[in-house]
């Protein structure tokens, strides 16, 4: 039997191995086809995935034009910055780019401890495409959280408002929130009336904005925020608060009121009793009004600067008697009147008018309204709309009703310029477009007696304005002093009181009106007292002495200057 080599079997075996390699080539050449196709797969439906998701163009709901928006400077009427915007480093996260969030938590606690790290961590994780993690940060912190490298985590930087005079002008500046959008002052006014809008349109990037230029004068505004605080000190008050007034423009010079509160850091402004006394607090004005009482029978013609009351005795409305404080209790001229601040010849000269009349002339100075004023932090006097007998004489001498010192600083100015109600203003205003809004309220012939008046009574012997007349000695200052006691338990207390001293100057050309208020002062020493001529009058006459010089007024101690006032009343 013949064998052939095909019969053989590892011609067989040899057949088998190399089927069985061929089969595992093609197998892994398989399974390495299959897998790059599966990651081509996954890497081109990521890449569509990721095509498909559309861009976050606002920031935690609002839109990134107003978040990054800047405002417009705030200068004073001499072109120096009360505001401006300062550009900060803001961090956020894109958590869906964030790799490992644990490790993200970790760095950013070792250079922001204070995160919460529950909180942070929560931030972090998830499919959101903007967080915001820290705002307005300092650009160490900044360069600290860079050098950590961490992927998903960035910087946008944003406006910051800085307010370089601290607390200075904090009732008039306001401040802004976190966003740099206005919630008071004249910020927020400046948001109501157009700078909002520019932010919303994307107009308000970089310096784009015109600066805002306010009628206030910092070196005034500083002279009298420093006296405020002074008298705080000296007579251990609660409060204190000034404004003073261009009575020909209605512009604001200075406005201050104490406590009050830094807008670099908006939450002190939540500190109790830190709001505006100026426009804001409404307050029994006390004597300060009988300077309103006098325009108006003046004005009237129901009494004349020669007409004389009697004073001897208190006035009886049933079983109450009104009196005076410092009852001279004779006939009174009637710039005795006003000079000794008769409360009973006050009355009298009301009564001659008649309370109809001088109800309506309340309403013709603006007493039962707001001022029509700029910043939003105001409210309503409280002023009867009729008064019995009883309350017209208590509010001739300013009890019984309640008005802002803006209301009075406002009053005050249109009874010495002449007699021209004028709106006052946060803004720049010329006294050509002034003119054009006045509202005429009494007689120039008048206003020239009310400024002998207030002039009497400081340079007039027991003229509740002597203390102030020495301290500004030189600018021919005159006005009224007025303390008001406040109501405890639903009783007047003789021990706590708010006073008030409302001026202008200089008597003989008069370009200024001011209201000076100090709540609750105690006596400086045992020699002073507790009224207003003490305290708020004084406060005044320092501020007077102060800025005139500022404001281009030289002093001038001719005698001649105050013939305007009779030498029979003085």
């Amino acid at each position: 039997m013949a064998v052939t080599a095909e019969d053989l079997s590892p011609t067989i075996a040899l057949d088998g191995g190399r089927k069985i390699r061929g089969n595992l080539t093609q197998a892994r050449i398989r399974w390495m086809v299959l897998a790059l196709v599966l990651g081509f797969g996954a890497v081109g439906g990521r890449l569509v995935q990721l095509g498909m998701v559309v861009p976050d163009s606002t920031i935690e709901g609002q839109a990134r034009d107003v978040i990054t928006a800047t405002r417009p400077p705030i200068l004073d009427r001499n072109g120096l910055e009360m505001a401006v915007d300062i550009r900060v480093p803001s961090l956020y996260a894109e958590p869906r780019r964030i790799i490992d969030v644990e490790e993200a938590v970790t760095k950013i606690r070792s250079v922001l401890p204070n995160l919460n790290e529950a909180w942070l961590r929560n931030r972090l994780t998830g499919d959101k495409g903007f967080v915001w993690v820290q705002r307005e940060l300092s650009p160490a912190i900044q360069e600290r959280i860079m050098r950590l490298g961490i992927p998903g985590v960035e910087f946008l930087t944003e406006s910051k408002r800085f307010y370089p005079g601290m607390t200075e002008a904090s009732h008039i500046l306001g401040s802004t929130n976190i966003d740099n959008q206005g919630i008071s002052g004249i910020e927020k006014h400046m948001d109501d009336e157009n700078v909002a809008l520019l932010q919303e349109l994307g107009l308000a990037r970089g310096n784009a904005l015109a600066p805002v230029e306010l009628s206030v004068d910092m070196r005034v505004q500083h002279v009298m925020h420093e006296q405020l605080v002074d008298a705080m000190s000296r007579y251990q008050a609660i409060a204190a608060a000034g404004v003073m007034v261009d009575i020909h423009t209605g512009e604001i010079i200075a406005l201050a009121s104490l406590p009050d509160f830094n807008p670099n850091d908006p939450k002190t402004a939540l500190v109790k009793d830190t709001f505006n006394r100026i426009t804001s607090g409404i307050f029994e004005p006390g004597s300060i009004f009988k300077t309103v009482t006098m325009a108006g029978a003046l004005d009237s013609g129901a009494v004349k600067m020669t007409d004389q009351f009697d004073a001897r005795f208190g006035v009886r409305f049933g079983r109450f008697t009104i009196d005076d404080f410092h009852g001279k209790h004779r006939i009174l001229a009637l710039p005795e009147v006003y000079k000794f601040s008769s409360n009973i010849g006050t009355i009298r000269v009301m009564q001659a008018m008649g309370k109809e009349n001088f109800r309506a002339f309340l309403s013709r100075m603006g007493f039962d309204q707001r001022v029509s004023f700029e910043l939003p932090e105001m409210r309503l006097p409280s002023v009867p709309k009729d008064f019995s007998e009883v309350g017209a004489a208590t509010a001739s001498f300013g009890h019984g009703l309640s008005v802002s010192p803006l209301h009075m600083v406002t009053a005050y100015s249109a009874f010495v310029n002449g007699g021209n109600y004028i709106a006052p203003t946060l803004y720049k205003r010329s006294e050509a477009e002034a003119e054009l809004l006045y509202r005429r309220v009494i007689q120039p012939e008048t206003s020239a007696n009310i400024r002998a008046l207030m002039r009497l009574n400081a340079i007039g012997q027991g003229g509740s304005g002597s203390q102030m007349n020495k301290a500004a000695l030189g600018y021919r200052v005159g006005g009224k002093t007025g303390t008001a006691e406040k109501v405890v338990d639903g009783r007047y207390s003789s021990s706590k009181v708010t006073n008030f001293f409302a001026s202008a100057f200089p008597l003989d050309n008069p370009q200024y009106a001011m209201v000076i208020m100090v709540d609750e002062p105690k006596a400086e020493n045992p020699q002073s007292g507790t009224t207003a001529g003490w305290n708020a009058g004084t406060v005044t006459g320092r501020i007077v002495q102060r800025v005139a010089p500022m404001l281009g007024i030289a002093p001038d101690f001719s005698p001649i200057i105050d013939d305007f006032v009779p030498t029979a009343y003085r």
